[in-house]
């Protein structure tokens, strides 16, 4: 009976405890290429309504991003907020999605070679 006991504890706890890592895992960026930019003016306002005729906005972007090595790549994104002007940003990109995540970060996580490319 205790043994039962234990194992149905066991299997709760491991249960729940994947649960919370799944709950705080970002899929948009596992197996994405980052790159890293800065916001160096506003985003173009974009206006969109859903079927109850309620209208969204969210700002584009479009800036040229560096990876690690230094290799520049044009790349656009929307976000639901205007962002700060002159922020850093990594930006987690996939080959068939293009940005699916961006995260602020400051100058001195960005990879030397990226940063050597952004505006000063």
């Amino acid at each position: 009976m205790k043994k039962k006991i234990i194992g149905v504890i066991v299997a709760t706890a491991v249960i729940v405890g994947g649960l919370v890592i799944l709950q705080n895992v970002n899929f948009n960026r596992l197996g994405a290429d980052q790159y890293y930019t800065q916001i160096v003016e506003e985003g173009k306002i974009l206006k969109n309504k859903d079927n109850n005729g309620v209208t969204y906005v969210s700002y584009e972007y479009k800036l040229p991003g560096f990876n690690k090595d230094g290799q520049e790549k044009t790349l656009t994104f929307t976000a639901q907020k205007q962002l700060r002007e002159n922020a850093y940003l990594t930006l987690f990109v996939k080959d068939d999605k293009g940005v699916t995540s961006y995260q602020e970060v400051s100058k001195e996580d960005i990879p030397q070679k990226a940063s050597e490319k952004l505006i000063k």
